[in-house]
């Protein structure tokens, strides 16, 4: 199977050297239109968080660029023709539902530029250069745009179909008018905006540059030998590790805000064909028997434009088939992947198609969930050669007024533990957005009315493996004034599952006031939690599946576990079976009464299975009704 949309001809060999050139070119543009963001942004959670993307396109509507997911320029073009736009014109959109799949929730906001070259009859557009991101506030029932407890999308805040923001150079101050005043942080929209825009002009600016040096149709033939090389290398190398069959496996969200906690199943039948099949080697992703769509914001709109977007949010995973890990670092996920992925949607009215108006605000977890449930499927189909779970997004904040009396709102997307891998233990705190990070404790103790009395590993929480889990967080801040905090969060009761023998992370949890008078859990979907000056909010964040017997975990990488503070000496015993003595600072491993311990717990555990879901599964899934367990 070829790459659809091609410039060229088939066949068109331009020169190799000249193509790594362009492709580094691009690479170079999508990195200084990020690095431009970062500098003239103003919201914490663009300028300090990172939670953006910037994208080059062919004017094709290709993503050209492989270092991340980018949003789409299909409903700009769908709703402002190519032939129509000028030099200078910046299209914003936000509208999950008229986003063609490439919006999950109303806060990511998107700005598309379009790129000119005149070969003689005047200027024509030959590219786009895009960005998106997570900004603070876009209006809607609670800060923050993304209320818990949301029944329909109108809740979430202001939606934006495809618009002409800047026309020729002119931003059109009415637009930005209307969404500054339904945004609580008015100044930081504004500024954010105006430095994307911007930011997305002066990459265009660049892309004209490439095509001015070496001409259109050479620019053009180099692009699609750069998505012909993306897609023979995954069929070559990734795809030819996937044994042909049918494999299939499902994970869960747990909870949507609305209804009691249970489980929201998300399914996927991967399918592996033959290079002999009619239509060529590719995997075929069907999502039948994913659940009916949630009352609450959990919903993902997945199935637009045959799932593109979704197609290149997925296929990352299936880079830990590379032989290497170094050579998974090497390969870029760009439009080259999407030819060899089939997808299959269930009709409208699912967690992946939901009808308009369900709320989507928490949609990422089906979005990221779904990245386990390819990993799992894989897993079946490689024996286990996959990384165990790893952990998912979540959004915890706080806000209210300063010391002066100013409203001020404060959000964080905090990582957690990636999944053990069979040959290494999973990564500490990762983030799911590529480049993005926690916030500085100095920035914000300058600038919220709080102090971070800790930001740390959240000790144990990291699935017990032959590789062990990743760690999560563990952040404690005091706030200094009353204030309410809110939480976007799943894996509060369902844990990263383990692989081969490894058992599962640890949830996510948030404690008011830890061993105080008034200590309390916190829900993980929570829009406006009271919390009183003085008191501590204990943030832990989930730990990554194990991979691999916990028993087979050779004695000094537990003993060096303990000395780095990563598993405690009871979790040592409990979940390794070490015994270790002389306490966290020197400890030492009695090899004997480890060796006496292991054979007990062999002998007295039952047989492992391949995953390991923790104990929440079974909890949610004893309160299932029958019409739920045909979904499951």
């Amino acid at each position: 199977m070829s790459q659809p949309y091609r410039l060229t001809d088939a066949g068109t060999a331009p020169d190799p050297i000249l193509v790594e050139i362009i492709e580094g070119y691009l690479a170079s543009v999508e990195m200084e239109v990020e690095t431009a963001i970062g500098r003239t942004s103003r919201s914490p959670m663009i300028r300090d968080a990172h939670d953006y993307r910037a994208g080059i396109h062919d004017r094709n509507l290709r993503k050209l660029t492989g270092r991340s997911y980018s949003a789409l320029v299909h409903p700009v073009v769908r709703d402002y023709p190519i032939e129509t736009m000028k030099p200078g014109d910046v299209f914003f959109h936000n509208d999950v539902y008229l986003s063609e799949g490439g919006i999950g929730h109303l806060p990511d906001l998107c700005v598309t530029a379009p790129v000119f070259h005149d070969s003689g009859n005047g200027p024509e557009v030959v590219g786009f250069v895009q960005a998106f991101g997570h900004h603070d506030d876009i209006g809607g029932a609670v800060p923050g745009s993304m209320p818990s407890h949301a029944t329909s999308v109108f809740e979430e805040g202001l939606m934006v179909p495809p618009i002409k923001l800047w026309d020729q150079g002119v931003p059109c101050e009415q637009a930005l008018k209307i969404m500054t005043r339904n945004s609580r942080m008015p100044d930081s929209l504004a500024a954010d905006l105006d430095a994307e825009c911007s930011a997305c002009l002066m990459g265009a600016r660049r892309m004209a540059e490439l095509f001015e040096r070496y001409g259109r149709d050479t620019v053009e033939a180099c692009f699609d030998a750069v998505l012909d090389k993306t897609t023979e290398t995954f069929r070559r190398e990734i795809l030819s590790k996937i044994p042909e069959g049918t494999y299939t496996w499902e994970d869960y969200a747990e909870h949507d805000g609305v209804e009691d906690p249970k489980l929201h199943t998300q399914r996927i039948t991967l399918t592996k064909t033959s290079a002999d099949d009619p239509d060529g080697e590719r995997i075929v992703l069907d999502f039948h028997g994913t659940a009916p769509q949630a009352k609450g914001p959990i919903n993902h709109c997945g199935d637009y434009a045959d799932g593109n977007f979704l197609k290149k949010w997925l296929a990352p995973i299936l880079r830990n088939l590379a032989d290497t890990p170094e050579r998974m670092a090497e390969l870029d996920v760009n439009e080259g992947v999407v030819p060899l992925i089939e997808m299959r949607f269930p009709p409208k009215g699912t967690l992946l198609t939901p009808e308009f108006p369900a709320p989507t605000n928490a949609r990422t977890f089906v979005i990221l969930r779904l990245l386990g449930v390819l990993a799992g499927v894989v897993a079946k189909a490689v024996d286990g050669r996959m990384p165990a779970d790893q952990e998912t997004i979540r959004y915890t904040g706080v806000y209210g007024d300063d010391f002066d009396g100013e409203p001020y709102l404060m959000r964080e997307v905090l990582g957690g533990g990636s999944g053990g891998r069979y040959y290494a233990d999973g990564e500490d705190t990762i983030h799911v957005v590529p480049d993005s990070r926690n916030l500085p404790s100095e920035f914000s103790e300058s600038r919220f009315p709080f102090v971070v009395e800790r930001l740390g590993l959240a000790v144990d929480s990291g699935g017990p493996g032959r590789h062990r889990g990743g760690l999560g967080y563990e952040k404690q801040i005091r706030m200094l004034k009353d204030a309410h905090f809110m939480s976007i969060a799943d894996r509060s009761i369902l844990a990263c599952w383990g692989v081969k023998g490894g058992k599962a992370g640890q949830p996510f949890s948030v404690t008011v006031d830890p061993g105080g008078p008034r200590e309390r859990e916190v829900d993980a979907l929570a829009d406006a939690e009271p919390v009183r000056a003085g008191e501590v909010i204990r943030i832990r964040t989930t730990g990554g599946g194990g991979w691999g017997d916990p028993l087979a975990r050779p004695y000094d990488e537990v003993r060096r576990d303990v000395l780095w503070g990563k598993v405690s000496v009871d979790g040592a015993r409990r979940d390794y079976g070490v015994v270790v003595a002389g306490g966290a600072d020197e400890p030492r491993v009695d090899v004997a009464a480890s060796d006496a311990l292991r054979e007990e717990l062999r002998r007295s555990r039952p047989a492992e299975p391949f995953f390991d879901r923790g104990p929440g599964y079974a909890t949610l899934a004893a309160g299932a009704t029958a019409a739920e367990v045909d979904w499951l």
